[in-house]
């Protein structure tokens, strides 16, 4: 959430500032004043409980005193009754009217940052870098096999039984595919282990009380899976970034130079509704309810988490690189922004039996947008310091191992298989090369 003194102009804020990125994000500016005036209704309400504790600890003074004295303290005793169930009424009033500022204030998304093209179609992604194997750009190979026939011809996972055993979207990954998923997994821990990441695997699910903090009030509906069981209900994590976020939550980096950066290697399976993606890929297992990630997350100070911004982004190309995989850097337009992220840039990787690039990694800064929620705070406040500190937040997929297992195949095919990359050859038992095990696709799968 945003700080409540960037609504306050009187206070040194700059709500036209909000107002210019709620534009930005085509969001309705004028919640921005709507709050401001909330925030008024919140500070009357406050200034009349703080008056009623006033009146009360005077009568309380006064009982005192009669009390001493062995005088009648009828009066003041009925005036102190009358005026504790007034105080009731009030903390009720002021409770409401600060959950809903609350509520209003975490509505409104992070500051754009000036750099994120504004636009209202994600067709004005801007192009901000490439890379293309052995410096060639790639074209379409409509000769060569779609990811999932790949997958299925080496034996590598089964769509029809996973649906039939888990519904829509639902698969088993069998031999090869279960192989090459564990190489990857352990690939990009061990690549994130290289450059000082702390390996995590976190819990599957989250309080709704933790997860609030951490997730857009969109996302329930669209994304997250609800679990009932036992006591409180919980929610199936989306990505190992909503406990990670939590991790720290309530805690002070009191010596940010030295306590920070915190680097962390995330490792979970997730969990996705895909409520918003009907109809898109459906084939294979590039979009699903159920894959497994690793997970850039990193806790800076604010000063530092453009430049750490910077150095995920180029972790996660290296990566993908190591792989032989070309791609393209996006930087994606403020409307599309979700609502912690300040700036995002998507790696696009390029498919080549479909002759396009599809997102494989999501890189965020979400600056000090989720730390206040969750009250991550860092440094200490000085004399005259209107504001508390809070530390930078940043995500980065380094690979959501099935979606970069279609990418993979689909690069790395040959008539009779699979020619394994390099760097995951050691993770695959020494295995170089997976011949297909399956001589055909079925026709309804080529549709």
């Amino acid at each position: 959430m945003l700080d409540i003194t960037l609504f306050q102009a009187d206070k040194g804020g700059n709500p036209e500032l909000i107002r210019e990125s709620q534009r930005r994000r085509g969001a309705d500016p004028k919640i921005v004043d709507d709050i401001i005036s909330q925030y008024q209704k919140w500070t009357d309400a406050r200034f009349e409980l703080d008056e009623a504790n006033r009146k009360i600890n005077a009568v309380q003074k006064e009982i005192g005193k009669k009390m001493k004295a062995k005088e009648d303290a009828t009066e003041p005793l009925a005036q102190k009754k009358e005026l504790e169930s007034k105080k009731k009424e009030l903390i009720e009033a002021e409770q409401a009217t600060d959950k809903k500022l609350r509520e209003m204030v975490n509505s409104i998304g992070n500051i754009v940052h000036d750099s994120v093209p504004v636009s209202s179609t994600e067709d004005d992604n801007e192009v901000i870098r490439t890379h293309f194997v052995d410096n060639v750009e790639p074209k379409r190979q409509a000769n060569m096999r779609s990811h999932h026939e790949v997958l299925y011809l080496l034996g590598g996972y089964d769509q029809e039984r996973g649906a039939k055993v888990a519904g829509h979207r639902g698969y088993f990954l069998t031999g090869a595919g279960v192989d090459l998923n564990l190489a990857l997994i352990n690939y990009g821990l061990q690549f994130l282990g290289k450059k000082g990441y702390t390996k995590i695997q976190t819990p599957y699910f989250m309080r709704r009380e933790m997860m609030a903090k951490t997730a857009q009030l969109s996302q329930y509906d669209e994304e997250l899976y609800k679990v009932t069981g036992e006591g409180e209900d919980k929610y199936l994590i989306a990505t190992s970034e909503q406990p990670i976020s939590a991790y720290y939550s309530g805690e002070w980096f009191e010596k940010p130079s030295e306590q920070l950066p915190v680097k962390f290697a995330g490792y979970s399976t997730c969990f996705r509704k895909e409520a918003g993606a009907h109809g898109k890929d459906t084939w294979g297992i590039f979009r699903v309810h159920q894959f497994e990630k690793i997970e850039q997350f990193v806790i800076t100070e604010p000063e530092k988490s453009w430049e750490m911004f910077d150095e995920m982004i180029a972790t996660s190309e290296e990566f993908f690189q190591s792989l032989g995989i070309s791609y393209r850097i996006v930087s994606i337009v403020s409307s599309a922004l979700n609502d912690a992220a300040a700036k995002k840039y998507d790696l696009e990787a390029w498919f080549p039996h479909q002759g396009e690039y599809k997102e494989l990694v999501s890189c965020s800064n979400c600056t000090d947008y989720q730390s206040r929620n969750l009250e991550i705070r860092c440094g200490t406040k000085k004399m005259g310091e209107r504001e508390k500190k809070y530390v930078h937040c940043l995500n980065s997929t380094l690979c959501a191992t099935e979606r970069a297992l279609c990418c993979l195949v689909e690069n790395h095919q040959t008539p009779d298989g699979l020619k394994i990359p390099a760097p995951l050859v050691p993770f695959m038992g020494g295995v170089d090369f997976i011949p297909f095990v399956k001589t055909s696709v079925p026709k309804n799968m080529t549709k």
